[in-house]
């Protein structure tokens, strides 16, 4: 008998034992019941009994003393009599007229078989099979009498038919498939129960309802869940899970027979063939659920199993480090269910080799696990001394098992994860001491362990460079696996079980590409690498997601498995897209076909040239259809190349500075496209653009910002300003005539919304028209005149300093002379030098306030970045056009030259701003691939993003780039100040007030 780990605990207990027992009696008016509990405190041997259940656990003592008078059936007649009263309990139950009553004599029934089956067990007077199949049969008892109360209560009110009234369940068509330890008779003590709900809607009597017959059978499943779960006053009968039917994410609790065959024959899974291993009819139409059982035969036992599926048959349990001694197992918070050596080992152990022959060995098609390994003697796939030591490690971990729960009643495997918590279970089990008990535990672990490791030794590793790395990935069943959670988060994830239920949904063929049992087997071989190169990104969730909706679009999956199986380093840029590059990866998941442009040298030679670019757009248009079709294949080439330069950029092939040129003619040539498409649109009802006498009419669009100067990143907007050369009073010609100020801005927003409407091939571009004369409030197309008009009069210093990188991109090519002219025109005014310089100061100020960056990675606002550079030459190019118009250029690098040529910018100083500007540009553009919008934490940065930075950078290695930040960032601002805010300084205070 086992002593009392908490003496005081057991003292309190005998106190309330004999305090209930006299409020018992008082109250039943039996003082026989308080005489038997003080005999039985005054016996040594019930003494000692009861010692063991009041010093050891509180939900065994509660159980007891809550029921003396049953407490006294048990002690005068023994278990055997106290569990069959608690079964004809859990029977009568099922004539209580309402649920209320059912659920109430249920849960009392469950408490006194669970006090019956407590000291069957803990006296020794029950083997470990005993105890399970007394469980086992409790549970098939209540679900049978929950059934037969639903299937009368259904026909009361005229929803289902019955073909018995007397017997409910016979011929009903409900089949509850008891699973795992349920169906193999095996429960543990506070045992969920795992369930499948079917149908058979082939039932002659359900003839005239076939088509409503699911929404009663789902009626019917919730109620008998809440049955059987729902906590009351009085507790719970089992805990139950329904996760084990076919895809639970996608399908109603209670399916057809018809749909779970068809499932199972089609998208079945192999851990699923190995959970059909142990499943039975255990309450409802037996008969039925036989039948579809055996339908299900020839899928669950293959008699020519795909040797190609074993590899899958192992991810069943994919245990990475499946050597002997592969990982340490420790005794503190070790799962004996689910860690390392434990039962689940043992099951699968059987199962597995179960799944593998039990096709061409009928004698292997066993439920129990102790049964599984004495079949695989006798077929001789395993030693005999092999399966004792399993079966006697298997009866030491549910003996386990079975005392962590018999002390509250609660579901968990987990041991103690302090020694003073190891002591009292030691003691429970009958130990003296924790020393015993640890020293036969490990020895059990271990011993599974290592016969389980010879099974799967042959099972692909995972691996990190080439190093072993120790760890579970287990992606099958309804619940996510402790270790393999462990594994994805010290992998870096840092949501391991959204990742791991993901998963589990592809296995489930929810997704097109992996609806093949080919396409699963394969992934299964990649999962390892997958999750280990995704792993290496910034965001490794991040990474996962983007991943995961890859795979949704993917129309099937067999073949880009294959390509990723047999070549690794693609399946490595791939996670270095989803990982490193926002805009990549959207790209790739709308358009799986980009994957050929990782494996392909791309021609960057024709990305050059702008002729090529429009030739190829204009050659691709020509198979457009519709308006629609023009914004989808506009769409689809523009992604195309910016996809293909931003992997020449990803991969270290092309600088960010370099880009973008490239990047400029890709948008240029877009918008080029788009317009007369959009015109002629607009002009079916609109008529003919509208312009002066002479002349053509047409919108000229006008490039501002990165566009204008050609140095746009990925992901970058487009600064537009759109321009027209006409009347105020001219008007179109079509049906519904416009003026031309009407025109031109309806024209101008139709050209936006090209530009950036959302098609199934996504947008283009985010379109910013702030920079057009009176910003927000300005119309969103200006005449040449009023448009020259407003920097005539109207405009801010920083408009001007906006207006320097303008450059048409688009439209008649009349108007381009005219455009240009404007422009330079305006750009040519003479400004008052103070006045200039302070403007230009105080915009920088405000900017820093407003703004402020910290240099390391904001290039742009820190202080010495961008900003500051285009501020200086944007300045200096305003200053000075009105007596040299050569100094003017959109493009800022190429504006210091100008300037440093004209002799107003210092050699030295040119070529430090000219430097720095590019090496802001390689670095912005990198980023802007790599973490898109968001701030760069260098503290989370992957190896590999910080490699490419330092490639960028041109430095030697990261701590090297930090420096030549810094230091490139004080040279730019000590010009700032030196060229402006100390100019600026002066001519304030000589500026009179």
């Amino acid at each position: 008998m086992p002593k009392p780990a908490n003496r005081q605990a057991a003292t309190i207990g005998h106190e309330r034992w004999l305090e209930q027992a006299e409020s018992a009696a008082e109250r039943n008016g039996d003082q026989t019941l308080l005489a038997f509990a003080r005999d039985i405190s005054a016996d040594p041997a019930a003494r000692a009994l009861l010692d063991a259940l009041f010093g050891n656990s509180p939900f065994l003592t509660e159980c007891i003393i809550k029921d003396i008078g049953f407490a006294r059936l048990l002690f005068q007649h023994g278990v055997e009599q106290g569990f069959a009263t608690a079964l004809a309990g859990s029977d009568a139950a099922e004539g209580t007229p309402d649920m209320k009553g059912l659920m109430r004599g249920l849960r009392i029934a469950k408490r006194q078989a669970a006090l019956s089956i407590a000291l069957a067990d803990i006296t020794g007077q029950w083997t470990l099979a005993q105890v399970t199949a007394a469980l086992t049969e409790l549970a098939e008892r209540s679900l049978e009498a929950g059934c037969n109360h639903l299937l009368r209560a259904m026909a009361a009110i005229g929803k289902l038919p019955l073909v018995d009234p007397e017997n409910p369940t016979r011929g009903s068509g409900l089949v509850i498939l008891g699973m795992g330890k349920l169906g193999a008779r095996e429960l543990n003590y506070s045992s969920d129960i795992d369930l499948i709900v079917l149908y058979d809607d082939e039932c002659p009597h359900y003839a005239d309802m076939r088509d409503a017959l699911r929404q009663p059978m789902v009626k019917l499943t919730q109620d008998l869940v809440k049955i059987i779960e729902e906590r009351t006053p009085d507790g719970y009968v089992f805990r139950t899970d329904l996760r084990l039917r076919p895809d639970p994410g996608a399908t109603p609790v209670a399916i057809s027979v018809a749909a779970a065959e068809a499932y199972y024959t089609s998208v079945g899974q192999n851990w699923e063939r190995a959970a059909m291993i142990k499943a039975r009819p255990v309450a409802g139409d037996i008969a039925a659920g036989d039948r579809f059982l055996s339908h299900l035969a020839p899928y669950i036992w293959r008699k020519h199993l795909d040797f190609a599926a074993i590899q899958d048959i192992h991810s069943i349990k994919r245990q990475i480090a499946a050597h002997k001694g592969g990982k340490t197992v420790a005794v503190l918070g070790h799962n004996v269910k689910l860690g390392r050596g434990g039962i689940r080992e043992i099951e699968f152990f059987a199962q597995t080799q179960q799944l593998i022959w039990g096709g061409r060995i009928p004698d292997l098609r066993l439920s129990d696990t102790n049964g599984a390994l004495d079949a695989l003697v006798r077929a001789e796939r395993i030693l005999p001394a092999v399966a004792e030591a399993m079966k006697s490690a298997y009866r030491f971990l549910r003996d386990v098992e079975h005392r962590l729960q018999m002390i509250d009643d609660s579901q968990t495997q987990t041991l103690p994860k302090d020694e003073a918590g190891i002591e009292r279970l030691a003691i429970f089990l009958g130990y003296d001491n924790a020393d015993g008990f640890k020293r036969d535990l490990l020895h059990h672990l271990h011993t599974v362990e290592t016969h389980y490791g010879e099974l799967f030794e042959e099972s692909p590793s995972l691996t990190v460079d080439g190093a072993e790395t120790r760890g579970n990935l287990v992606f099958t069943g309804g619940e996510n696996d402790p270790d393999t959670l462990e594994t994805l988060a010290a992998m870096g994830y840092q949501d391991p079980d959204r990742v791991a239920s993901l998963v589990r949904g592809w296995h489930h063929g929810r997704y097109r590409a992996t609806r093949s049992e080919r396409a699963r087997q394969i992934l299964t071989e990649l999962m390892p690498s997958l999750l280990l190169a995704l792993s290496r990104a910034g965001s490794p969730d991040t990474a996962f997601l983007r991943f995961d909706q890859f795979l949704s679009k993917l129309p099937a999956g067999v073949q880009l498995f294959s390509l990723f199986h047999l070549n690794p380093k693609l399946l490595e840029a791939v996670a270095q897209v989803m990982g490193g590059a926002p805009f990549l990866a959207e790209q790739l998941s709308r358009r799986p076909g980009l994957l050929e442009s990782l494996l392909t040298e791309p021609d960057v030679a024709a990305l050059q040239s702008g002729a090529a670019l429009e030739g190829d757009l204009t050659q691709a248009l020509h198979h457009a259809a519709d308006f629609q079709d023009v914004l989808d294949i506009v769409r689809r080439w523009n992604n195309d190349r910016r996809f293909l330069i931003g992997l020449q950029i990803l991969a270290g092939r092309l600088d960010a500075d370099t880009a973008g040129p490239l990047l400029s003619r890709v948008a240029e040539t877009t918008i080029r496209a788009l317009l007369p498409p959009v015109l002629e649109d607009f002009a079916r009802q609109h008529g003919a653009a509208p312009g002066h006498e002479g002349m053509a009419g047409g919108m000229a669009v006008v490039a501002l910002g990165k566009l204008g100067g050609q140095e746009l990143t990925i992901g970058s907007d487009l600064d537009l300003v759109f321009l027209y050369d006409a009347p105020l009073d001219a008007m179109s010609d079509g049906p519904r005539p416009l003026s031309a100020v009407q025109y031109y801005a309806r024209l101008g927003q139709r050209l936006i919304t090209a530009l950036t409407v959302q098609t199934g091939e996504g947008d283009v571009y985010p379109v910013d028209m702030r920079l057009r004369p009176s910003g927000k409030t300005g119309p969103i197309a200006s005449s040449l005149e009023s448009f020259a008009k407003y920097y005539a009069d109207s405009a801010w210093t920083w408009e001007f300093m906006a207006l320097t990188r303008a450059r048409m991109v688009a439209g008649p090519d009349a108007m381009a002379a005219r455009v240009q002219a404007t422009i330079c025109a305006a750009l040519c005014r003479r400004h008052d030098p103070a006045k200039l310089v302070v403007d230009v100061a105080d915009m920088r100020a405000r900017i820093a306030r407003e703004k402020p960056g910290k240099i390391l990675w904001d290039v742009k606002l820190g202080r010495g970045g961008l900003v500051d550079a285009e501020f200086i030459a944007q300045y200096l190019q305003l200053r000075h056009a009105a007596d040299e118009p050569e100094v003017l250029h959109q493009n800022t690098t190429e504006a210091f030259a100008r300037l440093a040529a004209a002799g107003h910018l210092a050699a030295g100083h040119a070529e430090t701003l000219d430097r720095a500007t590019r090496l802001w540009r390689r670095l912005q553009g990198l980023l802007r691939i790599a973490v898109g919008e968001t701030a760069f934490d260098e503290a989370t940065a992957t190896e590999d993003q910080k490699a490419a930075l330092v490639r960028a950078g041109e430095a030697i290695d990261f701590a090297r780039l930090k420096q030549n930040i810094e230091a490139t960032a004080a040279g730019v601002h000590l010009l700032f100040q030196e060229l402006i805010d100390r100019p600026a300084q002066t001519a304030a205070q000589e500026t009179p007030k």
